[in-house]
């Protein structure tokens, strides 16, 4: 049988692991309190919801979104729609008037397993052309987990899930935010800022000081930037309590990423019908067979068939690669371009590398190309 000694330490510790969850979800209820905007005259608190961690078998959960009218007309949210069953939604119906707010109140049923989840909600509102995406995100536990095991990269005290997250794709003229999970692993609270910020990035962590084996909220913002486009990294170096340190996995910094393509939501049919259009003579190049750390020059080949000038702003690529500039292509030109693939770092066997080109085409704004064959 175990000590009087031994069961009052297992009960300190469940409690404060339970208490660590308990501030995960109390915190859950605030989320960020910067606002953010929608449209000119109509602001949000959020566009994602972080549940952080949560116990499969303690029920529902419930957020709400709060809009606000800063404009001098009112709004109205005509429908939100889920892509889930798991999802119940209810919003103002009435109108939202200058200086007011309406909300969109959002319970996940949490029956789903203890898996990791991301619920869309799709929210149309007067005189938006494109409906607003909101997010439900967290991870359902069915057991209760120490932090270290929830947040393994470690900088000090400071714990994440991981050191490089996503911001995902946003327009330019815009900003995007998104929200993750962070852990103070220590029995003191826990102060965390930033160094070396990117620009265009900016970070807050709430609430900060982080109690004593608790979590918090860490909300990046990115600010898209014209000279920026298609897949960019963005990084801060964490300070914890006044120090830096290197993380478990061996960086000092962390990254977000965000995808940045040209803003089309106000081009009319007839631009659109006028502007760029490319048009590829194959999309795929196939090389067959080669060594492992041979060089390979695919080779494309497009004629804009548009009626305005066709500009590529950016090449990204998921494997390492060389790419030329592609020359503006005025309309009724052909354009060959060559891109080099080092296939030194790219896995042996069938292989597929995928190439996205960022372009001024309302019609084909974002380009997929391929280079595929065979590694040995």
């Amino acid at each position: 049988m175990l000590s009087l000694c031994c069961l009052t330490l297992i009960d300190m510790m469940m409690k404060r692991l339970f208490t660590a969850l308990a501030a995960a979800l109390m915190l859950s209820c605030f989320g960020a309190s910067a606002q953010e905007k929608i449209t000119d005259g109509l602001e949000i608190d959020k566009f994602v919801h972080n549940f952080g961690d949560i116990l499969w078998d303690s029920g529902p959960v419930s957020c709400t979104f709060t809009l606000t009218n800063t404009g001098n007309k009112p709004v109205v949210i005509y429908n939100v729609t889920t892509t889930c069953g798991c999802t119940n939604v209810d919003w103002t119906k009435e109108p939202i008037r200058p200086g007011k707010t309406g909300t969109v109140s959002v319970t996940y049923s949490n029956d789903e397993g203890p898996y990791p989840f991301d619920k869309s909600l799709t929210m149309y509102i007067s005189e938006m052309k494109k409906p607003v995406i909101l997010k439900l995100r967290g991870v359902s536990l069915d057991k209760i987990k120490p932090l270290e095991e929830l947040y393994p990269v470690s900088y000090g005290t400071l714990g994440l899930k991981e050191n490089i997250n996503k911001c995902g794709n946003m327009d330019q003229n815009s900003q995007k935010s998104e929200a993750i999970m962070i852990a103070n692993l220590s029995n003191a609270p826990m102060t965390v800022s930033f160094n070396d910020v990117s620009k265009n990035l900016n970070l807050s962590v709430s609430p900060n000081p982080i109690p004593a084996r608790s979590t918090a909220e860490l909300t990046y913002t990115i600010t898209a930037d014209r000279s920026l486009w298609g897949k960019n990294y963005y990084w801060a170096i964490p300070v914890v309590n006044g120090k830096t340190y290197t993380s478990s996995e061996g960086d000092k910094k962390i990254g977000f990423w965000a995808f940045t393509r040209e803003d089309f939501s106000n081009v009319t049919a007839d631009e659109k019908r006028n502007g760029p259009r490319p048009a590829f003579k194959e999309s795929t190049y196939s090389f067959g067979k080669v060594k492992q750390g041979q060089k390979v020059v695919a080779e494309y080949t497009f004629k804009n068939d548009g009626k305005a000038p066709f500009k590529v702003f950016k090449v990204d690529a998921d494997a390492k690669i060389t790419a030329e500039a592609i020359p503006e292509a005025a309309p009724g030109e052909s354009i060959t371009f060559k891109i080099e693939l080092d296939t030194a770092d790219v896995g042996k066997g069938e292989s597929l590398t995928i190439i996205t080109l960022t372009t001024n085409s309302p019609l084909r704004p974002i380009v997929n190309l391929f280079i595929a064959g065979y590694i040995e």
